[in-house]
């Protein structure tokens, strides 16, 4: 039962966390004089997937590599096929030249990258296969890369600033509302890691389903609710980039991070999900050509989410 009530709580403190955290720093930025649009690219970015790094941070730190690896690429999934089979149902997502051309492709080669870092044995037979602490370093160039390019390009998208928070409060306030989102992100991150093990343990299950399916989800939250509300709000370049973004950053910084706190080993069977992960970026991008040109459907929002309910299903059978 504790393990239940760990998981719970962990997950309320993360989104809770985070919440604070980007209230807290979107205000500091505002008294800085920072631009909305650089705080929607940075604070509100990093906020949807501070779940995914403290996860990860406290994965890392305690041994669970599993988890740390399979939250990632369990989340990356569900961005795709939940998160935007969930929004594209709620409205059609039309996107601009810009996603479909760069910053989708991006997202693939985050994948793809992930992938190669994580075989090294198809090179040398007798390596160990894991993402090393270069290999975190060589992701974070690319997440470096990355965000110089989205600076360049976002005065270009519409309604960023709009997903700011805009709320003002006084220098003091902000830092204690900073400081408590990440006190939350920390223990709610070390708490749904404890609780994750001991279900696992509990059923006889791999740390990797856990991370994969119930973590991944959990932490996939904050992205669901900010994709939702802006389909709702017809914000659409809005909600399919908050996801790509999202999934760039989990690779590019979130798994670089934890890999450099502890290089994390990758067992053959995980080629599997990022296999699911590059089909899933593969399918986002055919799919801009299909229907009507540079957008996700309703009927291919259904297909994403029958998908996704099948690689679950999927997964727990062969466990």
């Amino acid at each position: 039962m504790l393990a239940y009530v760990l998981l719970l709580v962990g997950l309320i403190l993360l989104i809770k966390g985070a919440d604070l955290l980007v209230d807290g720093a979107s205000s500091l930025g505002r008294k800085l004089r920072i631009s909305d649009l650089v705080i929607g690219l940075t604070v509100v970015a990093f906020g949807t997937s501070a779940p995914e790094l403290f996860v990860n941070v406290a994965a890392s730190v305690k041994g669970n590599t599993d988890i740390a690896i399979f939250n990632v690429l369990g989340s990356n999934i569900a961005n795709v096929l939940l998160v935007l089979g969930i929004a594209a149902v709620i409205f059609p997502l039309a996107v601009g030249k810009g996603t479909v051309w760069r910053e989708i492709p991006f997202s693939l080669l985050a994948a793809l990258v992930l992938g190669l870092m994580v075989n090294d044995r198809l090179i040398d037979r007798d390596a160990a296969s894991a993402l090393t602490r270069i290999d975190g370093l060589v992701l974070l160039s690319f997440f470096v890369i990355f965000l110089y390019y989205s600076m360049h390009v976002a005065r270009r998208v519409e309604g960023i600033a709009a997903h700011v928070p805009q709320k003002e409060h006084g220098i003091a306030t902000s830092v204690l509302l900073v400081a408590i989102g990440l006190v939350a992100l920390s223990l709610g991150g070390n708490w749904i890691v404890g609780g994750a093990v001991r279900i696992a343990q509990r059923f006889g299950v791999s740390e990797s389903l856990i991370g994969l399916t119930v973590v991944a989800v959990g932490t996939s939250l904050p992205e669901l609710a900010t994709s939702a509300v802006a389909a709702y709000k017809k914000n659409v370049e809005i909600a399919v980039g908050n996801v790509v973004g999202s999934n760039i950053f989990n690779v590019f910084f979130v798994l670089a991070i934890s890999s450099v706190v502890r290089p994390l080993p990758f067992g053959p069977g995980g080629n599997r999900d990022i296999l699911m992960a590059i089909v899933a970026g593969f399918l986002l991008f055919l799919c801009m050509f299909t229907g009507k040109r540079r957008s996700l459907d309703r009927w291919e929002g259904i297909v994403f989410l029958v998908m996704y309910a099948c690689y679950i299903a999927f997964s727990i059978a062969i466990q």
